[in-house]
């Protein structure tokens, strides 16, 4: 009863809110923290009462949920970023009130589907409230209706919708091949079937689906763009949890899946070496400040990413005892970034709301006189910049010693897992960079505009208690989750076993990596932030926009498939106005004088075709029709399984 609860109260409370909020914005607003309180509570019970529940008569396979030590522990995470930015938004939407009646409704809606995807027994269920977060979440993203918001939602809803449809395809092929998609029951029945092609195809788009939510590359392009133009409670959320909920699938994959496959190892790690980099040199460019935050998300899914690609090679090589670290370093990463973004992004909620701007040259200097937040930004900046004694250096170190665990069992990758290793210090060294320019810029530096300077100054009032007590108590964390013996017990919990036991956080060699990657940050920073990307003491964003996939690729194909599809279109429907005057004149013997509209040219079909493109490819058709084609996708693998005889049984 109590997982049930955790599911689908939050569905309830938000009916309940848009009812109250239609009457009394004050009640409405109580309300949401009551729901989000409640939801934390009972998170906190199932941690030590654990079950499963089973939900029947609903979709085709029903809905089943599992609470173990994973499951349980991110239901917490997620319980908490939901309380904490709700009782930030309080201050953050105390002077702009519009929409808010819709925005606290989705948002209630995604906690419970966040929750229902982390407590899932089978991929199924996963993807039932995967798609129901996808579509309740893109809300957050056009929250403004600016003309940027507008076109940040129709990405993001571009890469839901489609990532969504890969993700379907790829559960047909994996119920087809294995005969079920229950978690527990997986490893059993894939046992043996490396070589399948079934199952590795299915893997693929189970990828491919999952990461297009995490920001895997090359599905990251909504992250960057959706991120600045959210609110930044939003924001904070989909950085925090809801590409966590990609990686979940991904993480369910490796493990129940695809562990004997160091073809989809490899594939993985590459998919997350290059957002891991990619992630870290967009944010090493950024000027501004959510921007930034943003992808930084990318390059640090691109770490968790490469810890899982480390697993399966490791478990793929037979050292499954040694493939704890990566699995352990990875969970611990997840629940690390998500605290951390939590920080990060509510203090830049502050900056907003109180300077009115996120370009690193206006708000520079902002943060000077205000230790609070100065103190919370750079606990958050510590942490994921992976110092010793803060929660990013352990997970980060976790998954460092992963790659050696590589190069020792893959012998014959060596070399390359031995360039995956220095990539993966140098992306540290880049996170260390970027996050000492967002400090010393908004924090330390002056503003070169001295009146600027002087209101940002005056400002002693900038955030309530309400604020303060959660952006930072949520920093603290990062010095609690930076302690070996809490970790090891989080590791322990998170993973059913104590593989963490004989590791040793401040070892000599453990140290040596971060002090590597913390010393090659500040060298990037020195020589490079300061000489090239700053000149005339202004912070430069140098990165060519002709670099951006989405306009330089991801559009351009879409709106040739337009094309393509209407111009296919055209020609069908007037073939059939052909066709039928053939008749009238060769069965009927009608004659008539051919007029100006019988003659249809190849250049009247293609203006015509371009017409019709250009009527809905600037608007949310354009993310529908690629949703047609996803699901035309689909069902070409329907109709070819049922030439196959293939029965479909979840």
């Amino acid at each position: 009863m109590l997982l049930k609860a955790i599911v689908f109260f939050p569905f309830a409370g938000a009916l309940i809110s848009w009812i109250a909020g239609r009457k009394n914005e004050g009640v409405r607003d109580a309300w949401v923290c009551v729901v989000t309180a409640v939801e934390l509570l009972m998170c906190l019970l199932l941690l030590r009462q654990g079950g499963s529940a089973f939900i029947g008569g609903i979709f085709a396979s029903g809905i089943s949920l599992q609470a173990d030590g994973f499951r349980s522990a991110y239901a917490i995470v997620a319980a908490v970023m939901w309380l904490f930015t709700t009782v930030f938004s309080q201050e953050y939407f105390r002077e702009e009130r519009r929409n808010l009646n819709r925005y606290w409704l989705f948002i209630l809606f995604t906690l419970g589907a966040t929750e229902g995807v982390m407590l899932s027994a089978d991929f199924m269920t996963a993807y039932i409230f995967f798609e129901i977060l996808s579509m309740t979440s893109f809300t957050w993203v056009i929250h403004e209706e600016t003309k940027e918001a507008i076109r940040a939602g129709i990405t993001y809803l571009f890469v839901a919708v489609i990532g969504g449809l890969i993700l379907f395809m790829g559960l047909l092929l994996l119920a087809h091949s294995a005969g079920t998609l229950t978690f527990s029951e997986l490893p059993a029945a894939v046992a043996g079937k490396t070589g399948d092609p079934v199952i590795f195809a299915a893997g693929i788009c189970i990828l491919l689906g999952f990461g297009a939510k995490a920001g895997m590359f090359p599905l990251h392009i909504w992250l960057p763009k959706a991120h600045p133009v959210a609110p930044s409670p939003a924001s904070a959320l989909l950085s925090g949890i809801l590409t966590k909920v990609g990686i979940y699938g991904i993480l369910m994959t490796i493990t129940c899946v695809m562990t004997e496959s160091a073809v989809f190892g490899y594939l993985v790690l590459a998919a997350g070496v290059i957002t891991m980099f990619l992630g870290a040199l967009l944010a090493l460019f950024s000027v501004n400040l959510k921007r930034t935050l943003a992808c930084s998300s990318m390059s640090q899914i691109g770490f968790i990413l490469t810890g899982a690609g480390m697993y399966v090679l490791i478990c793929a090589s037979g050292a499954e005892e040694e493939s704890g670290i990566a699995l352990a370093g990875l969970m611990l990463h997840m629940v690390n970034h998500s605290s951390i973004k939590l920080t990060l992004f509510m203090a830049a909620g502050v900056v907003l709301i109180s300077a009115h701007a996120l370009n690193l040259n206006e708000i520079r200097g902002w943060g000077r006189k205000k230790p609070l937040i100065k103190a919370a930004f750079a606990l958050g900046a510590l942490g994921i910049s992976g110092v010793p004694l803060f929660n990013g250096f352990i997970s980060k170190t976790l998954l460092h010693e992963s790659i050696l665990e590589g190069i020792a069992v893959q012998a014959a990758s060596a070399g390359l897992l031995k360039c995956v290793e220095w990539i993966f210090l140098v992306s540290g060294g880049c996170t260390f960079a970027y996050m000492l320019k967002l400090f010393l810029c908004v924090f330390i530096e002056k503003n070169e505009d001295t009146a600027r300077q002087a209101s940002f100054d005056a400002q002693t009032s900038y955030m309530n208690i309400g604020s303060g007590t959660v952006i930072f108590g949520s920093s603290l964390v990062m010095i609690v989750l930076g302690q070996p013996f809490i970790a090891k017990a989080l590791a322990s919990v998170m993973t059913g076993t104590n593989v963490l036991e004989e590791f040793s956080a401040f070892s000599w060699e453990n140290l040596k990596g971060g002090l590597i990657s913390l010393g090659i940050g500040a060298l990037i920073y020195l020589l490079f932030v300061r000489k090239i990307l700053m000149r005339e003491n202004k912070y430069r964003d140098l990165w060519p926009s002709r670099l951006d996939l989405e306009d330089s690729f991801y559009r351009p194909v879409g709106r040739v498939l337009i094309l393509v599809g209407t111009f296919t279109g055209r020609v069908l429907a007037d073939s059939m106005d052909s066709c039928i005057l053939l008749l009238r004149r060769t069965v009927l013997h009608e004659h008539r004088p051919r007029t100006k509209s019988d003659r249809i040219g190849l250049m009247d079909q293609t203006k015509g075709a371009i017409r019709a493109m250009d009527a809905f490819s600037g608007n949310f058709s354009f993310a529908l029709m690629m949703a047609c084609i996803g699901i035309l996708l689909i069902l070409s693998v329907l109709v070819l399984l049922s030439i196959l005889h293939v029965n479909i049984d979840f």
